[in-house]
């Protein structure tokens, strides 16, 4: 009887624990989103505890937030890479209602961090140089599993952003400043992607 009370008890307890909810360890992804950022994404989320991940992103995408140093460039294609440490904080309630939390499937809050390098930039002018920024966003979200693979994300944010203008691009041939320089810009950021986890 003793033996069949220990057995008990292990199977209790390791179903307990094999039933923690929390973000996943890994996940690789791709996305292709829309709104003030369309593009196409290469992205990882790595747990850094039960309910917090931290989002690393590379990809291409056209940033209709830029401002003036671009107008009247078209639709534009350039780098990006961003982390973005993100809290998911309805999973466990989300697991209790019988809802999907796989691949991360919840709410979440961030602070979105992204820079967009002046390594290229597809469609531009060959008269426009391309220009840096930096951006840090604070982020409300949400994430949905869609069968096996796939995921349905939305976001909207608003933060700030610093341009770093070089004097060959619009606002420098505008403004006729003889050296880089910075801007300062409030930015909203919406979003809508679906992506595809591996």
């Amino acid at each position: 009887m003793k033996k069949v009370a220990v057995i008990l008890i292990l199977v209790f307890n390791l179903n307990v624990n094999a039933q923690e909810i929390g973000v996943e360890k890994s996940i690789f992804g791709i996305q292709v989103g829309f709104g003030t950022r369309a593009g196409i994404w290469l992205n990882n989320e790595t747990k850094l505890t039960n309910s917090i991940a931290l989002r690393s992103e590379i990809g291409l995408e056209n940033d209709y937030t830029v401002g003036t140093h671009y107008e009247g460039a078209g639709f534009i294609l350039q780098p990006i890479v961003s982390l973005e440490p993100r809290y998911y904080y309805n999973l466990e309630k989300r697991n209790s209602n019988g809802k999907k939390t796989n691949n991360n499937s919840g709410n979440y809050v961030s602070v979105r961090t992204s820079y967009h390098p002046d390594w290229f930039v597809l469609n531009l002018d060959d008269n426009i140089t391309k220009t840096a920024d930096l951006a840090i966003v604070p982020t409300w979200g949400l994430k949905r599993q869609i069968g096996a693979h796939f995921t349905y994300e939305t976001a909207v944010g608003v933060g700030y952003r610093v341009v770093y203008v070089k004097e060959d691009s619009f606002d420098g041939n505008a403004t006729n400043v003889d050296e880089d320089y910075n801007r300062n810009q409030y930015i909203l950021h919406l979003q809508l992607a679906i992506g595809y986890a591996f």
